[in-house]
């Protein structure tokens, strides 16, 4: 049994244009996680897909509705799912 899942969110409020992507980046880089961020096409969303141990995606969950200095963070809505385990490393997309 393995305690590796996925965790697909988007993060609403000012988060474009203020390092967010590079904010999640860098806490799944710590985190040691796998998956993607990218702005979404409403200028005011980050989506984010991340694959690794389940306690490791719960932090970077919390770090979500945070941000970096800069963003204000209105809500985030975040689903647990399969983890496709296609990543290996943490990117952002355009």
């Amino acid at each position: 049994m393995t305690d590796r899942a996925a965790l697909h969110c988007v993060v609403f409020g000012r988060v474009q244009g203020v390092g967010f992507r590079f904010y999640v980046v860098e806490h799944a880089e710590r985190l040691q996680l796998v998956g993607w961020v990218r702005n979404r096409p409403d200028g005011r969303s980050v989506e984010v897909w991340a694959e690794g141990p389940r306690d490791a995606l719960g932090i970077l969950r919390e770090r979500l509705h945070v941000g970096p200095p800069g963003a204000w963070v209105e809500r985030v809505e975040c689903a647990w799912v399969e983890p496709t385990d296609s990543y290996e490393d943490f990117s952002i997309r355009r």
